[in-house]
């Protein structure tokens, strides 16, 4: 039970009571006129009807007050649950607003990103060791003549390898499905050498110390990152005598 109506009660109750109080004083005054002179019975009705309107009325008043200050409680939890889901909305439209923003913003930042390094260039580069070509095993013959020796001669130590035996990679740089490459460059110097790149860039498809890059590189879809793809192209070394680093450099717009 709300304060409100709690007060309304208790303001009716001593309304009532009060009003009881006065009824038996009136009983009690109208016994005492009665039993002093009958003839002026029907002259003490007056105050005893006056005394029964009036407790009616206090009655009808506290109800009516009680039920006015429910009212006015229930149109005032009204206006405040109004009030909080108006609230709730714009909280809700706010979060919404921000979270679009957000996802906006971070995707602005990361086409950012992507278009700085397409301009600058997607680099992969590895490591490639030297050649290790096949050793040649001599087939014994037959016996040696009596006083020579049976031991057959060590077999020749290869000192190179050929193209069809040489070590190949394939470099592949990852950008986005919808990037056009605009520039494939490559790159290969001795694994030791610290000579900048721009002296050691290599023409696709022409032998340079013993390594050469594929001609053309290809496009293919990248399995593991949706809505990437991969650029490749092959790398093949067969010197013996030095490893190579290879390096690929791959621009593109978006």
């Amino acid at each position: 039970m709300s304060d409100s109506i709690l007060a309304a009660i208790i303001a009716a109750t001593a309304t009532l009571s009060a009003s009881l109080l006065q009824l038996r004083f009136s009983i009690a005054r109208e016994l005492a006129a009665r039993a002093q002179a009958p003839a002026g019975r029907k002259k003490s009705r007056a105050p005893f009807i006056v005394l029964f309107v009036m407790v009616a009325a206090a009655a009808v008043a506290g109800f009516a007050l009680s039920q006015w200050l429910v009212e006015d409680e229930r149109a005032a939890q009204g206006t405040i649950e109004h009030e909080l889901r108006m609230r709730a909305d714009e909280a809700a439209r706010t979060a919404s607003q921000l979270a679009a923003t957000s996802a906006g913003v971070r995707a602005e930042i990361e086409m950012g990103v992507l278009r700085r390094l397409g301009t600058d260039g997607a680099i992969v580069m590895t490591t490639v060791g030297p050649c290790r070509p096949a050793l040649v095993v001599n087939t014994p013959g037959t016996a040696s003549p009596p006083g020579v020796s049976a031991e057959p001669p060590p077999p020749p130590a290869p000192s190179s390898c050929t193209e069809t035996e040489a070590n190949t990679i394939t470099l592949c740089a990852t950008i986005p499905n919808n990037a056009k490459v605009t520039e494939v460059e490559v790159f290969a110097r001795e694994a030791n050498s610290e000579t900048p790149w721009s002296s050691n860039r290599l023409n696709p498809g022409k032998e340079a110390g013993q390594a050469r890059f594929a001609e053309k590189y290809v496009e293919r879809p990248n399995s593991e990152q949706p809505g990437m793809k991969e650029v490749c192209q092959d790398f093949a070394h067969w010197s013996t005598e030095h490893a190579q680093v290879a390096r690929m450099q791959v621009r593109y717009t978006l």
